[in-house]
């Protein structure tokens, strides 16, 4: 599985770093046909998604395409079970990686090919095609140039200090691979101070010595900043040895008629020069002692060069494990979002006891919507004896959230997952839902209604879940409309629950293999609260009982219409 999710992974460009959802190409057919249907699987992704810490992890939920064939549920459901639990908490300190490191060293790489000059290019280094003589001029600027590629100019580029002969264009410029590196120093920092899975762990530990690259290193080199500070030592100290000399007549002499120090004073700068580690050659030996500027620039050029060609071979002889960099992040953030999908799945299912079995039936055994708090466990179901449901009840009873509770264990299943309660279900190939209309009641709407469900492709994997259809049509004969839909459909292998207030009329002419099942208000509580079992009673049919609604609003309101026409309504059903 966690091949298929590289793969996944490096196909659409998912990282953990990215700031908002990716858009995932080519997705897999769903089996839910309505857009209410997909908007409930939708919600059951985001619940789950909730535990993420990225935004594209919640992507990887399109490894888990559709599927009919069983043992590919099972085979999810032992992966998802062998998920081990450890300590991940590191997920959430994760930083987008920001350089933090570029070489101190302006460099160039030159070369004559000019195919040798456009991989340079493509590469995004700095290079230059060399003409004529009067571009080699120009090196002479830079702190480091790289050759490739050269035969008429290479006895020249040969003097420059600053040279570094290379194999090929892959080697230029490969400090651009530890600038990239360094992004990740405290991303590394942060991953090691963690129990981590063998795989990021052997990861890391290969990228360790190459952070040594960029370590700053205490410098032998002369600064001319240390230069003329040890300038000034030289000079107070030449002074005070003076003064404690007894000068002669001759010594004076000599150093204003000849301008030449006599050898004890040469003898004292000379010694003073030496106690300070300074370079002779950069020394205008007279008192006061001064600095030969030339003399400074040209031995600080020297050996910036030799320093800079020194690292830029160390750099070198990491050639190979430096070009690995970029597919070792890559497969540190792969690895990210994996394990962040693996921790998001561990605290989901951790609620939930068993894994669906699949069957040939809709079985639901105590179970709890993921969607409610402190939900009450619900048990239904469905069969190829009794492959309709009416879902009959009070308002607020439940019967939409049951029909949606429906397809939260169809996702669920599908995705190999386990679920709250002990549940069995088909596979199916079609899911349509066909929500409570919310508008008015017209002839579009009821149009609309009967066309969507003429494109309905029955069959034994087929369930049609519907939510008081008769709201776009007159009640008369909308009864009449479920039944005749539920035989069509029936008739058909398909299974069907249809939540409605039409009980009454439909029991009249039920269809065969099918029942009416009953959600009922039982009264109210001491806040007028409803009292209601969620569970449906198979076979029973319950009332809506507005007389409920109406007794609590007449209980929590003064209002005198309300108290009217409760009282009415108690009377009519007291005399029934």
């Amino acid at each position: 599985m966690n091949q298929q999710f590289f793969k996944f992974i490096k196909e659409n460009n998912l990282s953990p770093f990215s700031n908002s959802k990716a858009i995932i190409r080519g997705e897999t057919d769903s089996i839910f046909k309505t857009r209410d249907a997909k908007a409930i699987n939708q919600k059951v992704l985001s619940k789950i998604a909730s535990n993420f810490c990225f935004y594209d992890t919640s992507a990887l939920f399109q490894c888990f395409s559709f599927t009919l064939d069983a043992d590919e549920i099972k085979k999810r459901q032992d992966f998802f079970k062998s998920i081990q639990t450890k300590d991940r908490s590191y997920l959430k300190k994760i930083a987008v990686p920001k350089k933090c490191w570029r070489p101190k060293y302006d460099l160039i790489a030159v070369t004559e090919n000019e195919e040798t000059f456009i991989r340079l290019n493509e590469l995004g280094c700095l290079a230059k095609l060399l003409i004529s003589e009067n571009d080699l001029n120009e090196l002479e600027k830079y702190d480091l140039v790289q050759v490739i590629d050269c035969d008429e100019f290479s006895r020249f580029l040969e003097r420059l200090p600053q040279t570094v002969f290379i194999d090929s264009a892959s080697d230029a410029y490969l400090e651009r691979y530890l600038e990239v590196l360094s992004a990740w120093l405290e991303n590394i920092e942060l991953l090691e101070k963690y129990d981590l899975e063998d795989e990021l762990k052997e990861i890391i530990a290969e990228l360790k010595p190459l952070f040594l690259l960029m370590e700053k290193k205490k410098s032998s080199i002369l600064s001319r900043e240390h230069v003329f500070n040890k300038l000034e030592e030289i000079n107070d100290n030449i002074s005070k040895k003076i003064k404690e000399m007894t000068i002669s007549g001759d010594s004076l002499l000599k150093i204003v008629n000849e301008g030449k120090l006599p050898p004890e004073f040469k003898k004292i700068v000379d010694d003073s020069v030496k106690e300070a580690g300074l370079p002779f050659s950069i020394i205008n030996i007279n008192i006061p002692v001064t600095i030969d500027e030339k003399e400074l620039d040209s031995l600080i050029k020297k050996q910036d060069a030799n320093e800079f060609t020194n690292i830029a071979e160390l750099i070198k002889s990491y050639s190979k494990q430096l070009k690995a960099v970029p597919e070792k992040l890559e497969k540190i953030s792969s690895l990210l979002l994996i394990f962040d999908f693996f921790s998001g799945i561990l605290k989901f299912k951790s609620e939930f006891e068993s894994y669906p079995e699949v069957c040939d039936l809709i079985e639901i055994n105590n179970s709890k919507n993921i969607f409610l708090e402190n939900a009450q466990p619900i048990s239904f179901g469905i069969d190829i004896n009794n492959r309709c449901s009416i879902l009959t009840g009070a308002n607020s009873g439940g019967k939409t959230t049951l029909i949606e509770h429906i397809i939260q264990l169809i996702s669920l299943t599908q995705l190999g997952l386990s679920a709250s309660g002990k549940i069995k279900m088909p596979l199916f190939s079609e899911v349509y839902y066909f929500a409570k209309n919310k508008g008015s009641m017209n002839k579009g709407a009821f149009e609309t209604l009967l066309t969507q469900m003429s494109k309905i492709k029955p069959g034994r994997k087929t369930l049609i879940l519907a939510d008081e259809i008769e709201s776009v049509t007159e009640p008369g004969v909308a009864g009449k409309i479920i039944c005749a839909t539920s035989d069509y459909f029936i008739k058909k292998e398909c299974f069907l629950v249809i939540a409605t207030h039409l009980g009454q009329e439909i029991i009249k002419n039920l269809p065969k293999y099918a029942r009416v099942d009953g959600i009922e208000a039982k009264g109210l509580d001491e806040n007028f609260e409803l009292i209601v079992d969620h569970n449906p009673v198979i076979g029973r049919l319950a009332h809506s009982t507005p007389e409920l609604i109406v007794e609590r609003l007449a209980s929590s309101d003064s209002c005198e219409y309300f108290s009217y026409v409760y009282e009415f309504l108690k009377n009519n059903f007291e005399k029934k």
